[in-house]
């Protein structure tokens, strides 16, 4: 048993002040005042330093592990060295539970990375599986990017659900002149960033790319059904038009990642579907790509889910902005990263929350040099995983 006490713990509802928790094998075990606890030998007693004690973060989107195996274009590390090495960075950001967001692409211009090969992002996903059944730290899960021009991998995607390898599935669509690249100036641009191009070679990749053959409706439709028959939710990718949100809302679509604007924000807010925008747009002030911000979404209630997208000590620094440059509630902050993820991916009953019962995942969480915070402590399913001792 380990009892944490001296911490401000964040609830679904509250901070609740001089409280201590308990934590019994792998579950929260009590919640109580100060005290009325009873000491028990053996038991370990920790104490938050007045920190914050949180629940673990839930990151639904993230292709981190994708530059950890693909560091350069040419460069294809040890897959198991990545991994390994990936979860010792995400428990240093409080992320417990990571979705690796892995790309079934057919193919792109402007950021190829061997790791996503089909035959390297077999590897990893069953990699990511096997973590299940092996010495781990965090929890991991696979989220299926499925670009919908990649005709050849849909098989790929139906085995992969059919083993159980598949968490949430993405359906998404990169053609310049919609979604995110509904400006194809940034298109452009995005090109420029990443290789040399003409003016007259972006001009063929672009209607290349607007005439190529996709998936059908049909075809979409049934691996949302064989997704949701297998428990899995399905997301929408960079929604851009009210009409694009009616269609995938109609086959089951419960997520919208990465809503273009405000106005299709509100709107997937509107008809039930969860919402999510990534951290980093809120520390950077804006969409990199000239999109939604998500701070002023957030500020107006039309996102429920923050993830890291690409930068995974963005969650946490991205809340405390939120709080302490815009007003925002912290408690409210905190179910950003813990519950909303938790419910969208129907995990709520185990996770995403401190409540009795519940696994326990815990961080606490200090501030260094008045209003800067960190991480000192991660506890997954019970276990203490990291102690942090910063020093003066």
């Amino acid at each position: 048993m380990l009892l944490i006490k001296n911490g401000k713990i964040i609830t679904e509802d509250s901070i609740l002040m001089d409280h201590d928790l308990l934590i019994k094998d792998d579950r929260i075990c009590r919640i109580a005042p100060v005290g009325e606890i009873e000491r028990s030998p053996g038991m370990e007693v920790l104490d938050a330093m007045g920190g914050y004690v949180s629940p673990g973060f839930i990151d639904l989107h993230s292709d981190y592990i994708e530059h950890m195996t693909a560091p350069r274009p040419t460069s294809l590390m040890n897959f198991n060295l990545s991994l390994r090495e990936t979860e010792k960075e995400l428990i240093t950001h409080g992320i417990t539970t990571m979705f690796h967001s892995l790309s079934l692409y057919k193919s792109t211009e402007y950021a190829y990375k061997p790791i996503r090969e089909p035959e390297n992002v077999r590897k990893l996903i069953d990699l990511i599986d096997q973590t299940h059944r092996m010495k781990h730290l965090v929890r991991h899960r696979f989220h299926a990017r499925y670009e919908i021009d990649n005709l050849d991998d849909i098989d790929s995607l139906r085995e992969y659900v059919l083993e159980k390898k598949v968490h949430l599935v993405s359906f998404m669509d990169h053609t310049p002149g919609q979604g995110q690249y509904r400006h194809l100036e940034i298109y452009r641009n995005t090109l420029r960033g990443y290789n040399d191009y003409s003016d007259e070679a972006i001009d063929v990749m672009i209607q290349t790319h607007q005439v190529k053959e996709k998936l059908t409706i049909e075809r979409m439709k049934e691996i949302a059904l064989l997704a949701r028959e297998n428990n899995i939710a399905v997301a929408s990718h960079d929604d851009d038009s009210i009409e694009k949100l009616e269609l995938v809302h109609s086959f089951g679509t419960s997520i919208s990642e990465f809503p273009i604007t405000l106005e299709i924000a509100r709107k997937a807010h509107d008809m039930g579907m969860y919402t999510i925008a990534g951290a980093p747009n809120v520390l950077l002030g804006g969409s990199h790509s000239g999109n939604l911000s998500a701070s002023e979404a957030i500020q107006d209630g039309s996102i429920d889910i923050l993830c890291s997208d690409y930068y995974p000590s963005a969650l946490l620094h991205s809340m405390f902005e939120l709080v302490e440059n815009h007003g925002m509630d912290l408690v409210d902050m905190f179910k950003l990263v813990t519950i909303n993820p938790a419910k969208a991916v129907k995990m709520e009953g185990e996770i995403g929350s401190i409540r009795e019962g519940k696994k326990a995942d815990i961080l606490i969480i200090e501030k260094i040099s008045g209003d800067f915070p960190v991480i000192t402590t991660v506890i997954v399913d019970g276990k203490l995983i990291q102690k942090t001792n910063y020093r003066i």
